[in-house]
């Protein structure tokens, strides 16, 4: 019903995510529920999932707004003086300029045109580098070399795909494209927010080094194996140098792409790849408040003398079974199998090769049931975000940010939390009254 009725999915949402919270969480938490609730709101109401689109400078959306006016009223002028003279319209000889002002942006801008071009290109070699870390984290061999060579093939690609996204070539077609649309008269939509996107990523993209990127590629696949063996065997010190490289590696490519720009925290630089300009403080903050609040939560409920039964959550179940709840659960939650699959994994994962090609995995013990329904329902959170957004082949049309992202799942897992606390309590109920 979510899904389906916005009216009574954004009465729920207001319920489950400032009513109830409100009167038992935290401020710091409430806070966070609230965000939670307005962004899903906003996806019920409109049935638009958050992109890089809606972030849009104030001059860019005023451009924007400006464009839309005038071609608005452009429009209605035409279309008044068509009622009025259609009989002398029809007489005279078409007019070519009404059929230019029709005309989009990408019509009339070569170089805007050959960009998206080569943006897509380079999108889709982003997708086939999905596809082989897919692979490796859920049906590749476990065997050393079987790594060593999935790291190689994702070395070549990343070297080649980080090639095509910074040639000298994009940054000509951008200051051309952005000639273009200074001097367009039509109407717009995304166009100054793709430009502006595409700058942004090149200009700091362009500093990292090809062979920095192949490296970082060659060391996701080989630190995902060494982890697997490690966490397997339960043995930290064999994964820790692993570990330190990928942490070295990380502030390298951050370092490069700051640039000359040492006033940035490397931390901030970092932030940047999930949280569009966020700071390192303002995080810092953030998670500074949410601990002063549930860390002594937390300990008044462990330190409680009651403690509650857990053993509901024991016994033997079978993982098949546990399977199957969790596919109708998420799918019933809105996750489309036809445009997407679930799989098991080592840890739970969403990876989006399209929004018609959304996968997710989960974990599952015979022992315990919640730990895989949990990340089902979680992961399906993120796979139902994905699936709606945009297929344009272009940035703008990825996740608005991981915030964002992560709070649209939250809705999903509360009201799946809220739902099982319900069953649970009223099956209890009903066993003390017999």
């Amino acid at each position: 019903s979510l899904l389906v009725s916005p009216r009574r999915g954004l009465t729920y949402v207001v319920l489950l995510h400032v009513g109830i919270p409100t009167l038992v969480a935290p401020p710091p938490v409430v806070v966070i529920m609230r965000f939670s609730a307005v962004t899903t709101a906003l996806v019920l109401a409109t049935f638009r999932y958050p992109s890089a689109s809606a972030f849009v400078k104030p001059a860019a959306a005023a451009a924007a707004r400006r464009s839309n006016i005038r071609s608005a009223l452009a429009t209605l002028i035409s279309r008044k003086m068509t009622a009025t003279s259609s009989e002398a319209a029809a007489a005279s000889p078409s007019d070519t300029s009404s059929e230019s002002a029709t005309k989009s942006f990408e019509d009339v801008s070569d170089a805007y045109r050959d960009l998206l071009t080569r943006l897509r290109a380079v999108t889709q070699l982003k997708r086939v580098s999905s596809v082989l870390s897919y692979d490796q984290q859920v049906f590749m061999p476990h065997a050393p070399e079987a790594a060593a060579a999935r790291g190689a093939q994702m070395a070549a690609l990343a070297a080649v795909t980080h090639e095509k996204a910074t040639e000298e070539t994009i940054r000509t077609l951008l200051d051309n494209a952005d000639a273009d649309l200074a001097r367009f008269d039509g109407e717009t939509t995304d166009e100054a927010r793709i430009l502006e996107l595409t700058r942004e990523d090149y200009e700091k993209n362009e500093r990292i080094p090809s062979e920095l990127e192949a490296r970082k590629a060659e060391l996701s696949a080989r630190a995902h194996s060494a982890w697997v063996k490690a966490r397997q065997d339960d043995d930290f010190k064999a994964f820790e140098p692993v570990l330190k490289e990928c942490f070295d590696t990380a502030k390298e490519v951050a370092d490069a792409q700051r640039g000359d720009n040492g006033g940035v925290l490397l931390y901030t630089q970092m932030l940047d790849e999930f949280e569009r300009g966020m700071a390192a403080e303002r995080i810092d903050s953030i998670f500074g408040q949410i601990q002063d609040a549930l860390v002594p939560l937390l300990a008044r409920v462990l330190a409680s003398e009651t403690k509650p039964s857990t053993d509901a959550l024991k016994g033997t179940f079978p993982v098949k079974a546990q399977e199957e709840l969790s596919r109708k659960i998420v799918e019933s939650l809105g996750f489309d199998s036809d445009h997407g699959r679930i799989d098991v994994s080592v840890h739970p994962f969403t990876m989006s090769l399209s929004p018609a090609d959304v996968r997710i995995t989960s974990r599952f013990r015979e022992d315990e049931w919640y730990q895989g329904l949990a990340g089902s329902v979680h992961e399906g959170g993120h796979a139902v975000y994905e699936q709606n957004l945009g297929d344009s082949g272009l940035d703008i049309d990825s996740y608005l940010s991981m915030g964002v992202r992560n709070a649209f799942t939250s809705m999903f897992v509360t009201i799946f939390m809220l739902l099982l606390l319900l069953y649970i309590t009223r099956n209890v109920a009903l066993s003390h009254a017999s």
